[in-house]
């Protein structure tokens, strides 16, 4: 990844000057956020975000297991739920009806924990046009990852009639997406495009965990504008989020929460709020004189011999690590 450096470098250098492709690759810079971020109490962790990230730990359990909810603990976690279909591979989604919280519940599986920024996915930086079928509010401005978009286009179909067909099933009136890592990237597409499809008396709300960017500042104000609740969870020192590079052309969505520290022993964290977009709000400290990161974009691709792949993984808050560790058997 190191080899990588340089070449970003001088791409950031021309990021401002050179809006348009160059060798086939976007350089330019979307919004950036300086706003002071807000602390997010123990209680809207457990409210807004404890069970999305359950149901994104459950899903990288095997699909045999999961599909019964049968897979240990990360499946003993969530009692009631029923399982409506299930399968995949690497965009293995189980569409589970949560009669606890009254939502239809998709939720994708993220990158193989053992090969994390090693998946060609998560880092190449090419960006295309909108799927005018499945997005069809999308303006043409809009710009999507190339490989993330390819994902999610693979199950759009599935989610999408699994979806209508549990609402009609159980008359719930609520959906969630959600997913850790490359799962995060196709949960927002599919929040995007489930958004455009059902109708308006259904909510859709998408929670994801270690989101990497996905499309440009014309798809970070769509999402915004159809998902304004949209959360995005980064912990600590997370490289994931930082790509693909901001100078690139890519734009993160409002709704950042940012993990500043995890206590190990009681596994609760301390998080903020980062409002905007892209938020490069740094404290200083005055007792050590260093600039502190708060939100995780200000941290950059450059950044990376300080970036910690452990931080990905977790643990998140409430003891919640992403992976196969709470999983029947692993």
């Amino acid at each position: 990844m190191h080899a990588i450096l340089p070449f970003c470098a001088v791409l950031a250098a021309f990021a401002r000057a050179a809006p348009a492709p160059l060798f086939g690759i976007n350089i330019a810079s979307g919004k950036e956020a300086t706003s002071t971020p807000t602390p997010v109490s123990q209680d809207q962790i457990t409210t807004d975000l404890l069970r999305p990230a359950l149901f994104s730990r459950a899903v990288y359990c095997p699909t045999q297991n999961v599909s019964t909810w049968s897979c240990g603990p990360s499946c003993d976690a969530l009692p009631n739920v029923k399982v409506l279909a299930s399968g995949g591979d690497e965009a293995a989604i189980p569409f589970s009806s949560d009669p606890d919280s009254q939502t239809i519940v998709v939720a994708h599986q993220g990158t193989d924990p053992h090969k994390v920024l090693s998946v060609a996915n998560d880092v190449e930086f090419t960006q295309v046009d909108a799927n005018a079928t499945l997005f069809p509010q999308a303006s043409k401005d809009v710009q999507l990852h190339s490989g993330f978009q390819d994902t999610q286009g693979r199950t759009a179909d599935i989610v999408l009639s699994t979806v209508k067909s549990g609402l009609s099933s159980t008359g719930f009136k609520h959906v969630l997406v959600t997913g850790h890592s490359l799962g995060a990237a196709v949960a927002s597409l599919d929040a995007a495009m489930l958004r455009m499809a059902l109708p308006d008396d259904v909510t859709i709300d998408s929670v994801v965990f270690g989101l990497p960017r996905v499309g440009n500042q014309a798809w970070a104000d769509l999402l915004d504008s159809l998902i304004p609740n949209f959360i995005h969870v980064t912990n600590q020192k997370d490289p994931v989020p930082t790509v693909p590079p901001h100078t690139l052309n890519f734009e993160h969505p409002q709704g950042e929460i940012h993990i500043t520290a995890v206590n190990n022993s009681t596994g609760n964290a301390t998080m903020v709020a980062c409002p905007g977009q892209e938020n490069q709000r740094f404290a200083e400290s005055v007792l050590t004189e260093v600039k502190l990161q708060n939100c995780s974009p200000g941290l950059s691709i450059a950044d990376l011999p300080d970036l910690s792949i452990p931080n990905h993984l977790g643990p998140y808050f409430s003891g919640i690590s992403f992976g196969d560790k709470a999983c029947l058997n692993a």
